[in-house]
């Protein structure tokens, strides 16, 4: 946790969110996650409901969005359940930003898989990009943090940044994405090799070769 991100002061957030409400929208969409539990579980949602409340603080503040403790408060009183109960979900899954972040919230996955493959690469590209790990850079674009295994050890190294998984990445690649955010444009999501399009071997099937373009049924040749 050395690295974490700096709480604000409650005082501030309470100043800045303490009249947090659902907009129209998001309150139906609550009201959505809610109705898919029968009656009395709705606190069933309460994952689904602090996503929903830290996109729309994302969207009233330009940033990927946070959860500042009114607002954890909030969704516990929607709810109907204690606010411990909402912070302790808030505080376990590290999809739930408790401290503000940028506009761009970059995950760089450092556990071994990606590590062996130059996870090392990418952070030094981010590094040299002016972002440091549990920092914001000064005009609020960037936050970097690295995380623990996002489950695409298969196309190591990547990183997340807010929704979308970039791979196969290497130091030319992790510049090249962060200058097409900062410019506003969207860099190609996924894997970053040429010719490649999830996780299949790089270069072509080895292995059931004959599966590549149409179902094949090897029973009959063992």
């Amino acid at each position: 946790m050395a690295d974490a991100a700096h709480t604000p002061n409650e005082a501030d957030a309470r100043a800045q969110f303490g009249a947090f409400a659902f907009s129209a929208e998001n309150k139906k969409t609550a009201d959505m996650y809610i109705g898919r539990y029968p009656a009395g579980r709705q606190q069933s949602a309460v994952m689904a409901l602090l996503d929903l409340a830290q996109r729309q603080v994302g969207e009233e503040t330009q940033t990927q969005g946070w959860l500042p403790v009114p607002v954890i408060e909030y969704v516990a009183s929607y709810l109907g359940m204690p606010y411990m109960r909402a912070y302790e979900v808030a505080t376990f899954y590290t999809m739930y930003n408790l401290a503000p972040v940028g506009r761009f919230h970059v995950q760089v996955c450092g556990t071994t898989p990606c590590m062996l493959r130059g996870s090392d690469d990418i952070m030094a590209a981010c590094k040299n990009r002016g972002l440091v790990k549990g920092a914001t850079t000064p005009d609020g674009m960037f936050t970097l943090n690295e995380v623990e295994c996002m489950g695409n050890c298969a196309s190591a190294p990547m990183v997340q940044i807010n929704d979308d998984n970039y791979e196969d990445l290497d130091y030319d690649s992790m510049t090249a994405i962060l200058q097409d955010l900062s410019d506003g444009k969207q860099p190609k999501v996924g894997t970053q090799l040429p010719g490649r399009h999830t996780v299949e071997p790089y270069g072509g099937a080895t292995t059931l070769q004959a599966m590549v373009d149409k179902n094949h049924d090897y029973r009959g040749e063992y």
